[in-house]
């Protein structure tokens, strides 16, 4: 795609069982271990939305090994 072209494909946010997120184009399907987080638009929009809601950038299963007792 040139600079001068208009992205105008419809995105979706996805999200992995690890609670990391992306986007991919609406016209594809979804590829395995990921489903929809709920927001679909531009790519601009898509990617605001995951700086919102993505928060903490470390999977979620070191999220529950730090947070387990006895873990430092």
């Amino acid at each position: 795609m040139s600079n001068d072209t208009e992205d105008t494909t419809t995105y979706h946010v996805v999200v992995n069982g690890e609670e990391q997120y992306s986007i991919w184009p609406a016209y594809k399907p979804l590829p395995a271990g990921w489903r929809e987080a709920g927001k679909s638009g531009l790519k601009t929009e898509c990617l605001e939305h995951i700086k919102t809601v993505w928060t903490d950038m470390r999977p979620l299963s070191l999220r529950r090994q730090m947070d387990a007792p006895g873990s430092a």
